[in-house]
């Protein structure tokens, strides 16, 4: 049954502002935002006993584009990695603003940052944009890895500007199944490589037959702060 008119243009009147609430409580436009997310290519984070680890689809299929200007873990610092799921543009801008804040926490304090201090800035602009008129919220779900010392840690932040510490997380695309999958796998003693192998065997079962193990990237960081980057034949031997 259709709405009457005047109920309408209620109802789009909260649809069309990021800055009103619907009579049920809920920002439209933030909800809408985050199904934006859903779209995008997944990625999976674990805290592992070695390390922390980021795997990433980056769900290239244009022969075309060169592979390795389609990264989809990118560097915040020399302790700091970071992925994101949705709008990439609208990553983008983040992820520049988080390089920029461990850049200038560096200038002035002469340390390194602390990943909550990142995620918890990240998460302030995208609450920022959730309230003022004349803007959209971000379209980015933001996973965030790092070592606070000698501690690994993992952090997820949502379009809203919520954020929380995890052991082991997954944003994109089939992110619940993914995260179902995660919470039957996932222990707190895995290695790196065993936390690689359980990530792949995940896209693998959700993806069925689209998996390809090409499409991936792995980065990690170890227990005494060094980003490395899993090299195509590592992650082939994985994904086996």
């Amino acid at each position: 049954m259709d709405l009457p008119i005047d109920m309408q243009h209620q109802a789009m009147g909260y649809d069309r502002t990021a800055t009103m609430f619907s009579p049920e409580g809920t920002i439209i436009q933030v909800e809408y935002a985050e199904k934006a997310t859903k779209w995008g290519s997944s990625s999976i984070g674990m805290v592992c006993s070695d390390g922390v680890l980021i795997v990433a689809d980056k769900r290239i299929d244009d022969k075309l584009i060169v592979p390795k200007s389609a990264n989809k873990i990118y560097e915040i610092d020399s302790h700091v990695i970071a992925s994101a799921a949705g709008v990439v543009s609208d990553a983008r801008v983040l992820v520049e603003r988080a390089q920029v804040l461990a850049q200038q926490h560096r200038v002035t304090y002469d340390s390194a940052i602390e990943p909550e201090l990142v995620i918890k800035e990240i998460a302030n602009i995208k609450q920022q944009f959730t309230q003022y008129g004349g803007a959209r919220p971000f379209g980015v779900f933001f996973m965030l890895a790092g070592m606070n010392g000698k501690k690994p840690e993992l952090y997820v932040s949502n379009v809203s500007g919520n954020y929380f510490s995890y052991f082991a997380n997954a944003i994109g695309e089939n992110d619940e199944k993914i995260k179902e999958k995660l919470r039957e796998g996932y222990k707190h003693d895995l290695t790196v490589k065993k936390g690689a192998k359980l990530a792949l065997d995940i896209f693998k079962e959700v993806q069925g037959a689209k998996f390809n193990s090409e499409k991936f990237e792995a980065v990690y960081i170890t227990n005494d702060g060094k980003i490395m980057r899993v090299d195509e034949g590592e992650i082939k031997n994985f994904a086996k």
